[in-house]
């Protein structure tokens, strides 16, 4: 199941747009901003509901 999640760049600020797989169950990747093109560490949690559920820090803060 794949469901979206607008989250800001913890360098530029920008809001970008996440696509996050929910039947791949929790995750953890880098992912580059869209934006200002820096990496950006996301952790996938996924809900008791299955829903997935996004937070995002700097490369150096997570």
């Amino acid at each position: 199941m794949l469901t979206t999640q607008s989250i800001q760049c913890p360098y530029c600020g920008e809001p970008i747009e996440l696509v996050l797989d929910g039947s791949a169950g929790e995750q953890a990747y880098i992912e580059d901003c869209q934006v200002c093109c820096r990496p950006i560490s996301v952790h996938v949690s996924v809900d008791e509901d299955g829903e997935p559920r996004a937070t995002v820090s700097g490369e150096n803060e997570s």
